[in-house]
C-alpha cells in the first residue's frame, strides 16, 4: 500500500478557494489523498464559502485559516496555488515538492460587483463549482503530472 501524496493548496488568504479545494479534497478523495490549504497570509473561513459549500454538501466549517508558515516542515508532495498572487508570492518548497498553478476567480472580489445576496452567493457557487470539477479528477491529474512541474 503506498503512501498518501499531501497535496497543499495555497490562496492570498486562506479564506475561500483554497479552504474549498481541501474540502472537496476531502470529500471526495479523502482516502488517496492527504489534503491541507494555507495561504499567504490569513484572512478568516469566509462564511459564504463555508455556506456555498454546505449547499453542495461538503461541511468545511471546521476548517481554519492557516498561514503557509504553520506548514513549512510538512513535506508535501504537491504544492497548488489557486490563486495568481499565491502563484508569485509563495515560498520555496524543497525536496521532491511539485508545484502546480491552477487559477481560479476570486469570489469576494465577484461578489462586490452584485447587488443582492443572491447574486452575491452565486459568485461562490460558480466558483465552488469550477473548484469541485478541478478536484473530481485530481488523481488522475496528478498522476500525469509531467516530471519538470518542480518547484
Amino acid at each position: 500500500m503506498s503512501k498518501k501524496p499531501k497535496v497543499l493548496f495555497l490562496c492570498t488568504g486562506n479564506s475561500c478557494r483554497s479552504q474549498m479545494a481541501e474540502g472537496w479534497t476531502r470529500h471526495f478523495h479523502s482516502a488517496a489523498i492527504e489534503a491541507h490549504s494555507a495561504g499567504i497570509e490569513t484572512h478568516g473561513l469566509n462564511p459564504f464559502a463555508v455556506e456555498a459549500m454546505k449547499e453542495a454538501g461538503a461541511d468545511i466549517s471546521g476548517q481554519r485559516s492557516k498561514n503557509v508558515m504553520e506548514l513549512l516542515d510538512v513535506s508535501f508532495d504537491y504544492v497548488v496555488t489557486v490563486c495568481g498572487d499565491a502563484d508569485e508570492r509563495r515560498p520555496f518548497f524543497p525536496g521532491q515538492t511539485r508545484v502546480l498553478h491552477v487559477g481560479f476567480d476570486d469570489p469576494p472580489k465577484l461578489a462586490l460587483l452584485e447587488e443582492t445576496e443572491e447574486g452575491k452567493m452565486n459568485c461562490y457557487r460558480r466558483v465552488r463549482d469550477e473548484i469541485r470539477a478541478f478536484i473530481k479528477d485530481l488523481p488522475g491529474f496528478l498522476e500525469n503530472l509531467p516530471e519538470e512541474k518542480r518547484s
